[in-house]
């Protein structure tokens, strides 16, 4: 009887490794960089990602009310995110300029590029040919806009 279940076992596992039928890794975020940039541990392998569709303010601009607009972006983002597995859903674009996957970036249910854009931390910004989601990211940013939060408090 162990010898059968010791075969099955082996041939099952042969199965997997010959046709790759392993799942890939899940995400995970092991650190925030800023608002609308993270890292992600994918099976092992360390990736920049940036979010599609937005652009948070940046930690280190001169005016003291838009870097602390980029602060609370990237709490928000921590809370959100850091450590936590996500789902990385990509647009067109495999990676920017500087080699960061580009990428929505979900946490359950939760479109995290969007939710920043509604608490008023991002301005969505569309980045062709990456606009899959840009209605929903701009619909964010009105619902902001209207209740003057975040960004828009400032009258941006």
């Amino acid at each position: 009887m162990k010898i059968k279940y010791l075969i099955t076992t082996l041939v099952l596992f042969l199965l997997i490794l010959v046709t790759g039928c392993i799942a890939p890794a899940a995400p995970i975020v092991t650190r925030v960089i800023d608002g609308d940039t993270i890292v992600v541990d994918i099976g092992g392998e360390s990736y920049k990602v940036r979010y599609i569709g937005i652009d948070t303010p940046e930690l280190d601009d001169r005016r003291p009310e838009f870097r602390n607009l980029a602060q609370k972006a990237t709490r928000l983002n921590r809370q959100l995110v850091e450590e936590k597995t996500v789902r990385l859903e990509k647009d067109i674009s495999e990676t920017d300029r500087y080699g960061r996957l580009l990428r929505y970036v979900y946490v359950g249910d939760i479109l995290v590029n969007a939710e920043l854009v509604r608490q008023g931390l991002a301005w969505a910004k569309a980045y062709p040919p990456d606009t899959k989601y840009q209605d929903t990211l701009e619909e964010a940013e009105a619902e902001a806009r209207q209740d003057k939060i975040g960004i828009w408090a400032l009258g941006q």
